[in-house]
């Protein structure tokens, strides 16, 4: 063969393989993971702080970036979303229940891109729907609110009044009754549209008016609404309890604990690779539990401890039954 042909026949073997390594380039720098924060923002020190902070977990392992978007109206979910997908970004997280119309058809129109949405169930084959069992783990701060109130009445104060957050209550006030059967249980909420997560002055209104019914303990389940129940708390020498993320250090000496849901866990995960299809986190799987650290340490006494503890392991063994409410539409208490 002449050198001629020698030099066409390496070409045309060179051309598929630079084609083929320039698309896989491509595929790789396209496949830059995305976060859509709900409203609250990214650093609400609570539910989307958490989200971000799994993303962070994920950059620093892995030395790569990923996009992320605050929205700042319902509006925005979608656009938001859609600019993600139009950006290449794989797979894109949606947190929180509100986005999941917005995944359903963000997921439609990109067949190719891979979804995640937390909080909220999308049947779709390139979604992941991530749902926690927030009941159990507000079961044992249930508990943990009975064993150290001393009048006998807990507080629960939540966010928007939608089903997810009833079963915080219901799991709550579960908690509270096996602890002590005769606790008395008060509880609001503090509205009925999205603005109701980031109402810190409501949410201290609204403990203020439990405290002032003998409360002397206040579980916030509400997203930014809850840093103040937990001023309010402060003021008023009594105890709150965060929720979604660690808030013990928010105002140390007054935090009984936080009811912990790792979000953080989900979105590093969903990051890492989406598997289509519900996922349910527990106490089993690592989703929730309550927070001890040195922020509440004195707090928490070794005998309330040695009971949550204890029904932790029964609750993962089957032993303790904690109603979900959202199966139910009902709580038993």
């Amino acid at each position: 063969m002449s050198p001629t042909g020698i030099r066409d026949m390496a070409a045309s073997l060179i051309r598929p393989a630079l084609a083929a390594a320039a698309l896989a380039a491509s595929l790789g720098a396209a496949a830059t993971p995305a976060v859509v924060y709900d409203l609250g923002g990214k650093f609400d020190k609570s539910f989307n702080e958490a989200a971000y902070r799994g993303a962070e977990r994920w950059k620093q392992e892995t030395g790569k970036t990923y996009l992320d978007f605050e929205i700042a109206n319902a509006t925005q979910r979608e656009q938001a979303m859609r600019r993600m997908a139009d950006r290449g970004a794989n797979p894109i997280v949606g947190v929180g229940f509100s986005q999941g119309s917005t995944v359903a058809k963000t997921a439609k129109a990109y067949p190719k891109l891979q979804f995640a949405i937390i909080d909220d169930v999308v049947d779709l084959p390139n979604v992941q729907s991530i749902l926690f069992k927030e009941h159990e783990g507000s079961f044992l701060v249930g508990m943990m609110a009975a064993l150290a109130s001393k009048t006998g009445k807990v507080g629960f104060v939540g966010g928007m009044d939608i089903p997810l957050i009833r079963k915080f209550q219901c799991g709550y006030a579960q908690g509270a009754r096996h602890a002590n059967p005769k606790v008395e249980v008060l509880a609001a909420m503090t509205g009925t549209t999205p603005a109701a997560w980031g109402d810190p002055a409501r949410g201290g209104e609204l403990a203020k008016a439990q405290f002032a019914k003998g409360v002397d303990v206040v579980f916030a389940a509400a997203g930014g609404t809850g840093v103040g129940v937990y001023q309010a708390a402060k003021d008023a020498g009594k105890l709150a309890i965060g929720v979604d993320s660690n808030q013990n250090h928010l105002q140390p000496g007054t935090m009984l604990t936080s009811m912990v849901k790792r979000v953080d866990v989900a979105v590093f995960n969903a990051f890492q690779g989406v598997k289509p299809g519900v996922s349910a986190l527990g106490l089993k799987e690592g989703g929730v539990d309550v927070a001890m650290d040195e922020h509440n340490a004195k707090l928490v006494t070794p005998e309330m401890k040695a009971k949550v503890d204890a029904a932790r392991a029964d609750i993962i063994a089957g032993r303790i039954q904690v109603v979900d409410y959202m199966a139910k539409n009902a709580c038993p208490i």
